[in-house]
C-alpha cells in the first residue's frame, strides 16, 4: 500500500515559476486545485465527459495540446453497435476555453463541423453539442454530499498532471440523431478533467463504471511509481480512496476478451460487449486508444475493510499509447 496525502485545502497546481507546487501532490475528495499552468510545448488540458444511457454511450472530449486543439463525439448505438464518431483539429486553436478549475465555468470549442459548449455552476453542468444531424441537450445535475477524486501525478517538477474523476453523475436530457428524438431520462455521467505537463511519449489503462449507489475508479501504468494513484471506491456518494498500484490483465490480442484489474483491495473483472478503436498517426504526433465498454463484477473494499459486490456496474475500461 501507497500513503498518499489527503488534502482539503485550496491548492495552486504550480509555483510561480511554472514547476510542480509540492503542497499540491495528493489527493482530494472534490475541486481543490487550481491549475495555473505556464509555458508552451509540453501542456496539456481537457475535458472528457463519458455518459451512459441503457439505449447509448456518448463521449464528448474538448481539449488543448498547445500547438493544437483536439476535440471529439462519439456515440454508440448498444443495440445495433452502429459508431457515430465526429472529429476536429483545430491547429493553434484560439478559440477553446478550459478554465483553471474543475466544476466551474465555460468550457467550449467550434470547428467546421462540431461545436461544443459545457456550462459547470455549483447546481448544475449544461452540455450542449452540435454536428451534422446530431444535436446533444444534456444536464447533469450536482448532487450534495457526492464526492470526486482529485490527484496529482508527480513524474517530476517539470512533468506532472492534475486528474478529476468524477463518476456516477445523474444525467437527463435528449439525443437528437437526425429526425429521432432519444429521452434520456437514465443513465450517468463521469467526467475526467485534466491539467499539466506531459512527457512526449505517455501509456495509460484507466477504467470506470457505475450502477445506482455504487462506482469504481480504476487507473494504471501512467501513475504507477510515482506515489499516487487514481483508485477508488464510491459508496454512496462517499469515496474510499484505494491507495496501491494495480495489476491489469486483458489480451491485446483480443481486448474483447474478459479483463482483469486486482490488488489487495480490489478485484475488479471486466467484460467488454463493444471496442472502440481510434487511431492518428501524424509521424511526430500519434495516438492509439482501445476503449471497450461493458460490464463489471468482482469486488472491492471500503476504508473500513467491507466488501463491496461490483456487479451490475456499467462502463468501460481502455489502453491508450500517444505521442504527443
Amino acid at each position: 500500500m501507497i500513503n498518499e496525502r489527503e488534502i482539503s485545502e485550496p491548492v495552486d497546481l504550480c509555483l510561480p515559476g511554472g514547476r510542480l507546487n509540492p503542497a499540491a501532490v495528493g489527493w482530494t475528495r472534490g475541486p481543490r486545485h487550481r491549475a495555473n499552468l505556464r509555458g508552451w510545448g509540453r501542456t496539456k488540458r481537457w475535458e472528457y465527459w463519458g455518459i451512459v444511457t441503457p439505449g447509448h454511450i456518448l463521449g464528448l472530449v474538448v481539449s488543448s495540446l498547445d500547438y493544437a486543439g483536439v476535440h471529439g463525439l462519439y456515440l454508440l448505438d448498444r443495440a445495433s453497435g452502429r459508431e457515430t464518431r465526429v472529429d476536429a483539429t483545430v491547429p493553434l486553436d484560439r478559440t477553446v476555453r478550459l478554465p483553471a478549475h474543475a466544476g466551474a465555468g465555460l468550457v467550449s470549442m467550434r470547428a467546421r463541423n462540431l461545436t461544443i459548449k459545457i456550462e459547470q455552476t455549483p447546481t448544475r453542468t449544461a452540455i450542449t453539442a452540435r454536428s451534422r444531424g446530431i444535436e446533444i441537450d444534456l444536464v447533469v445535475p450536482a448532487v450534495e454530499g457526492h464526492e470526486s477524486l482529485g490527484v496529482v501525478v508527480p513524474w517530476s517538477t517539470r512533468r506532472f498532471q492534475y486528474t478529476l474523476k468524477d463518476l456516477g453523475r445523474p444525467v437527463h436530457g435528449a439525443l437528437r440523431l437526425g429526425d429521432v428524438e432519444h429521452v434520456v431520462g437514465q443513465g450517468f455521467a463521469v467526467l475526467d478533467h485534466g491539467r499539466g505537463r506531459w512527457p512526449y511519449s505517455a501509456a495509460w489503462n484507466w477504467a470506470a463504471g457505475a450502477a445506482p449507489g455504487r462506482a469504481i475508479q480504476l487507473g494504471g501504468r501512467w501513475t504507477d511509481g510515482t506515489g499516487s494513484t487514481e483508485n477508488a471506491l464510491f459508496l454512496d456518494g462517499r469515496l474510499h480512496k484505494i491507495s496501491e498500484d494495480l495489476t491489469w490483465e486483458y489480451d491485446r490480442r483480443d481486448r474483447r476478451r474478459p479483463w482483469r484489474i486486482h490488488g489487495e483491495r480490489v478485484d475488479a473483472r471486466f467484460e467488454p460487449f463493444h471496442e472502440r478503436v481510434a487511431r492518428a498517426n501524424l509521424a511526430v504526433v500519434a495516438s492509439e486508444i482501445h476503449q471497450c465498454f461493458g460490464h463489471f463484477s468482482g469486488w472491492a473494499t471500503t476504508d473500513t475493510g467491507a466488501r463491496v459486490d461490483l456487479d451490475g456496474l456499467t462502463g468501460w475500461a481502455e489502453e491508450a499509447r500517444n505521442r504527443w
